[in-house]
């Protein structure tokens, strides 16, 4: 399906150009409804079913597990952070000193600190593998050196499916069958690609997934997803709540004590998981996003950013090669002959929201952007050339 502007589905306003949806999406109409609609419901809370505190929740994950190809939504938890999901992925993991845990250079860093805590836990090892330092074929050869770097030795691989601060686009199924090999773990932080970008766990096969919801998923702050892989089936929670366990929806019955959790990822969920405000607003959020399609998401924006890249090349800006690279996503490495100052202070006065991250000028557009966006983007650029 080919998708044309979205831009009278959101409230942004007409004179501000929002290219920032990898820090926080925004709303879009009928996620603003679901949630006025919630909060007024909590308001009247007689009128709020017991069955709201699992039914809700049991469409949002049958939801999510379809965005992510996945056939059984008990293997889906939902969770209030990444770093939530991966403190349940380390809280099961037992190393060996003689045991290495890969992540890439410049990981965000709640797919870091964690790492570092359960490496330094077991006298374990943390390896980063660098960007390479070239301009030609950098997204490939940073692929070949991770692959290179996973050995006998690695227990775990943990990195996203594509870099946060410019869109390197990472071969998982290659990386699937390097650790595969080894048996190694492969854990995947989804936050800037799933929604926007095609991700199927029954084609990559992760361990685990966890994804932040507020960011390319238009889900409020404060919620995200997780998929555990048959790795997890019977691990231990970090926490321990009335709701996971075992014939909890019998609220008569809860001091009768279950020893026993709901099956599969059941028992990774956050207490008070049926929030009847975020998991309405998440509903129609996902419903949305799955009509669209991740497909033609990223077919959108490859259309409304292709004029800008290869102008912004012939100014000599590293872009990472087309193939290599998310098109919802990318960063802008900026020549020398870029004021960067002037540069943010003009974004600043015409209202145009971009973030720096890192050494890169990092775009996110979804489909509320138009193709006007970049071209008034690109004068701005040009117009900071140091004379």
């Amino acid at each position: 399906m080919e998708l044309s502007n979205q831009q009278h589905l959101f409230s942004i306003p007409k004179d501000v150009t929002y290219l920032n949806i990898a820090s926080l999406s925004p709303s879009f109409k009928s996620i603003e409804e679901a949630g006025i609609q919630a909060i007024l419901d909590k308001s009247t809370p007689h009128v709020i079913p017991v069955s709201d505190f699992f039914d809700p929740v049991i469409e949002l994950k049958k939801l999510f597990a379809r965005l992510i190809n996945v056939d059984d939504s008990n293997r889906i938890a939902t969770i209030p952070s990444v770093s939530y999901g991966m403190a349940c992925v380390a809280n099961n993991i037992t190393l060996k000193p003689s045991d290495e845990i890969i992540i890439v250079d410049e990981q965000f860093p709640s797919n870091y600190y964690i790492w570092k805590k359960l490496a330094d836990k077991y006298g374990a090892s943390l390896k980063f593998v660098s960007q390479p330092d070239t301009d030609t074929n950098r997204g490939q050869k940073w692929n070949q050196r991770i692959l290179e770097t996973i050995n006998e030795n690695t227990a775990l691989v943990a990195m996203g499916n594509v870099h946060w601060s410019n869109g390197t686009l990472f071969d998982l199924k290659s990386i699937r069958e390097k650790t595969t090999q080894y048996n190694s773990l492969l854990v995947i932080d989804g936050s800037q690609s799933v929604g926007a970008f095609p991700f199927s766990v029954k084609e990559i096969q992760p361990d685990a997934l966890i994804c932040a919801g507020y960011k390319w998923l238009f889900g409020p702050y404060g919620c995200a997803y997780a998929y555990f892989g048959s790795y997890f089936d019977n691990g231990t929670p970090i926490e321990e709540n009335w709701a996971n366990r075992l014939h909890s929806e019998n609220f008569a019955g809860l001091t009768q004590y279950q020893s026993e959790y709901k099956p599969l990822a059941n028992r990774y969920m956050v207490g008070e998981s049926g929030s009847f405000i975020y998991v309405k607003m998440q509903i129609a959020a996902l419903k949305q996003i799955i009509e669209w399609s991740p497909q033609s998401i990223q077919a959108y924006c490859k259309k409304i950013t292709k004029s800008l890249t290869n102008e912004l090349r012939t100014l000599g800006c590293f872009i990472e090669n087309d193939e290599d690279r998310t098109h919802h996503m990318f960063g802008v490495g900026l020549p020398e002959k870029i004021d960067i100052d002037l540069l943010k202070k003009t974004l600043k006065e015409k209202n145009i929201y971009i973030s720096f991250r890192g050494t890169y000028l990092r775009l996110s557009c979804h489909l509320y952007n138009s193709e006007k966006d970049f071209e008034t983007l690109l004068e701005i650029i040009k117009s900071c050339i140091k004379s």
